[in-house]
């Protein structure tokens, strides 16, 4: 029985790094690159992802729930680039001003590192991400902002 939920873990972990992965293919994926470190960012309905991946996340899918994705990969003296933690906050904004705060959740899996926050929309609705994410300490966040249409599924 333990091996079961063990292989099952990891299927569903897979299955959250190949929705994360995809879903660039449907809202192109972003990135900017600062010094060593490129932080590479997505948004897309939540209801892209498959039940049973959301719930062992802990995350909620919805109709109207969008999610926002931020990883922050730094790179190697080899050539390679390695996942960071990172201090990721943000807020969203619709077209009236109308502002909204957005907490995000660590997931780790592998040699993976994301940050998944969740954020509301009514209808078709064009929002304003603004994004602060701070990978060294010692240095001030890099801000990103971006605007995306949401639909209801």
């Amino acid at each position: 029985m333990r091996a079961t939920t063990h292989i099952r873990h990891a299927v569903m972990a897979g299955s959250l790094l190949a929705l994360l992965a995809n879903a660039p293919a449907v809202n192109a994926e972003q990135f900017v690159a600062h010094g060593d470190y490129e932080v590479h960012y997505n948004a897309f309905n939540s209801t892209f992802l498959e039940p049973d991946v959301a719930e062992s996340y802990g995350l909620t899918r919805s109709k109207t729930l969008a999610l926002i994705n931020v990883s922050v990969l730094q790179k190697q003296a080899d050539g390679g680039k390695q996942a960071v933690t990172a201090v990721v906050t943000g807020s969203a904004s619709n077209l009236i001003g109308q502002s909204e705060e957005l907490s995000f959740k660590e997931i780790r899996e592998a040699d993976a590192l994301y940050y998944i926050g969740g954020l509301r929309f009514a209808g078709e609705q064009r929002l304003r991400i603004s994004l602060d994410v701070q990978p060294d300490p010692n240095q001030a966040p890099y801000s990103i902002q971006f605007e995306q249409t949401f639909y209801p599924e």
